[in-house]
């Protein structure tokens, strides 16, 4: 068993499989998950693990180029909106219906136990080097 970092198998499996340019879909718990990509759901009641969790968890493992939310993330969640604008000053924000659209294309979808919405952010993959 590691001793640090992601713990959950399927996880660090599929994060050891992302390559540049790559989409990863964070989403609470109430985000449609298209058919297609690879879905790993860490939810495990309402609010555990959280959208914060997940996503600072994440952002230790991946290098991430971009990032796109949802236009109304910023009325709807101020919270998330506060916590994304911290991590991307540059993100790009589309209206939901779009970010769901976009999230077929996506590598991985990690689904988060969070209960607030609008709590999603596609991430793009970079490279370290």
């Amino acid at each position: 068993m590691r001793k640090a970092g992601i713990l959950n198998r399927h996880l660090a499996g599929a994060l050891a499989e992302l390559g540049h340019g790559h989409g990863v879909l964070v989403c609470d718990a109430g985000m449609p998950i298209p058919r297609g990509p690879r879905v790993v759901d860490l939810a495990f009641r309402a609010g555990v693990p959280s959208f914060a969790e997940v996503l600072e968890g994440l952002l230790e493992e991946l290098v991430v180029e971009g990032a796109t939310a949802a236009t109304e993330v910023r009325e709807a969640n101020p919270a998330a909106a506060a916590l994304l604008d911290g991590h991307f000053p540059g993100l790009a924000l589309v209206p939901h219906d779009r970010l769901k659209e976009l999230s077929a294309d996506a590598h991985l979808i990690v689904r988060t136990g969070e209960a607030r919405p609008y709590a999603n952010v596609l991430l793009r993959c970079g490279v370290f080097f």
